[in-house]
């Protein structure tokens, strides 16, 4: 079989990637879990709060979405009720991240609404499992 240079495979032979998007207000835990999901052949579009957020689900489809619980302008719970208004088929494919262990509106929030949680510091490979488990989930729902 011969060898094809990428430049002239066409678009329609292309291996998708998973979209995620990514919702993280501090620049060096964004930057790290970018690079790391990236470096797994994820495309990954991170933004700072949830107002960005929102533009970029208007923007585009995403897969997963990795959402901080405590941003400036518009927190994860706020960020996932704007989500459930606008494109509701996203709200199963949240995966929810805080450093606030114990945090009883948080708890109550992620209850709720059937939430998938890490808390921070999480293992990078379990952010790839959550990622895995929320992709089942949503195909089968």
């Amino acid at each position: 079989m011969p060898i094809v240079p990428k430049s002239t495979v066409s678009d329609d032979h292309r291996v998708k990637s998973t979209r995620v998007l990514l919702l993280e207000d501090d620049e060096m835990l964004k930057a790290a879990v970018k690079e790391y999901l990236e470096s797994h052949f994820y495309d990954v579009v991170a933004v700072s709060n949830g107002a960005e957020g929102v533009r970029a689900v208007l923007k585009q489809e995403f897969e997963v979405i990795v959402c901080d619980m405590m941003m400036p302008k518009l927190p994860g719970d706020m960020f996932y009720t704007a989500i459930e208004r606008m494109r509701p088929h996203l709200c199963r494919r949240f995966i929810f991240i805080t450093g606030h262990r114990g945090n009883p509106k948080i708890n109550e929030f992620i209850k709720q609404v059937r939430g998938t949680i890490l808390v921070k510091p999480f293992r990078m490979d379990e952010l790839l499992d959550a990622i895995g488990i929320v992709q089942v989930q949503a195909a089968t729902r």
